[in-house]
C-alpha cells in the first residue's frame, strides 16, 4: 500500500461515515463516503442500524432523511470486501452469509421503524443501493438519478435487491431490470412506482422539506399506527385485510389523538398532538 493510500484510509477513518443532524423533528442521516460511492459494507451497514435505532428511540424525531454525498447515492455491496474475503478458509461464504443477513436487516429495520423513511436520491442508486430506495416508505430523486439492479453482468444476480423492488413496482418492470442490468433514469423510476417525485437541482430541498414539514406535523400516533398496518396488510389476503384493518381502525378512534383531531376538525381549528 503507498502512502498516498495510507493517508486516505486514515482520513477516512477519522471522518464519520454519517453526518446526522436532527431540526425541528426532522431527522437528516447522510452517507459520506463518496470516494468510496457510499458503499454497503458491513461497517456502512452497521453505522446505518444504529443511526436507525437511535432515530427509532428519540421521541422528538418524526421524520428521518436518508441521504448522500456525491455523484453515486450508493453502489450497492463493497465488491472489494467481499473479494478479499475469498481468502478465508471458507472461500469467504461465512462473510458472505454474514453480508446478506446484516442487509436484510438493515432493510427490514427502515420497514419497522416508526417513524417514516424518505430517501433522498441526489445520484445513481445501484443493486442493494436500488433496494435502499426501494425498502424507504417514500423517495425523492433529482431529474438526473438513475437505478439499477445490474448483479447479473457480474454473475451475481440482485436477488436481495429483488426482494424490495417487486415490493414497489410490476413484475414486468421488476423482472427487466433484474434480467437486463440497464439502468432506468428518474421519470422512469417514477412512472414504475419506484420513486414519488422526480426533481430539478433547484428545487431539491424545498421538495424535501415540504414533505418532511407535512409529515412531522401530524401525530406521531397515528403515523406510526399507520405505517406499521401498511405493511402487515399489504401481503394479506383481502378479506384478512379488512379484518385486521378493522381492528386497528377501532384501537386508534380510542386514542387521545384520534379524539384530538376529529373535535378540531369539526371545530374548524388546528389539533393539539399529544401523540398519545
Amino acid at each position: 500500500m503507498s502512502d498516498a493510500d495510507t493517508a486516505k484510509d486514515q482520513s477516512e477513518a477519522e471522518r464519520p461515515m454519517l453526518g446526522k443532524l436532527l431540526h425541528n423533528g426532522v431527522q437528516r442521516i447522510v452517507m459520506q463516503r463518496p470516494e468510496r460511492m457510499n458503499a454497503l459494507s458491513m461497517a456502512m451497514m452497521n453505522e446505518l442500524c444504529a443511526a436507525l435505532d437511535e432515530a427509532a428511540a428519540n421521541p422528538e424525531v418524526r421524520v428521518v432523511l436518508l441521504g448522500a454525498e456525491g455523484k453515486v447515492f450508493c453502489a450497492g455491496h463493497d465488491l472489494k470486501e467481499l473479494t478479499a474475503a475469498r481468502a478465508e478458509a471458507d472461500g469467504g461464504k461465512a462473510f458472505y452469509q454474514q453480508t446478506f443477513d446484516q442487509c436484510a436487516e438493515l432493510m427490514q429495520k427502515i420497514v419497522n421503524l416508526p417513524k417514516p423513511v424518505i430517501a433522498v436520491v441526489t445520484g445513481v442508486a445501484t443493486a442493494a443501493g436500488c433496494q435502499l430506495v426501494a425498502s424507504c416508505d417514500l423517495a425523492l430523486a433529482l431529474d438526473t438519478a438513475t437505478f439499477c439492479t445490474p448483479g447479473v453482468n457480474i454473475g451475481l444476480f440482485c436477488s436481495t435487491p429483488m426482494v424490495a423492488l417487486t415490493r414497489n413496482i410490476g413484475r414486468k418492470q421488476a423482472m427487466e431490470m433484474l434480467l437486463t442490468g440497464e439502468s432506468i433514469d428518474a421519470s422512469t423510476a417514477k412512472e414504475y412506482g419506484l420513486i414519488n417525485r422526480v426533481v430539478q437541482a433547484d428545487y431539491l430541498e424545498v421538495v424535501v422539506q415540504k414533505y418532511a414539514e407535512v409529515i412531522s406535523s401530524k401525530s406521531a400516533l397515528t403515523i406510526k399506527t399507520g405505517k406499521e398496518a401498511f405493511y402487515k396488510q399489504a401481503d394479506m389476503p383481502l378479506a384478512e385485510a379488512y379484518a385486521y384493518t378493522s381492528k386497528v381502525m377501532a384501537e386508534n378512534m380510542l386514542a387521545n389523538d384520534a379524539e384530538e383531531g376529529i373535535s378540531a376538525f369539526l371545530q374548524k381549528r388546528t389539533p393539539e398532538w399529544k401523540d398519545s
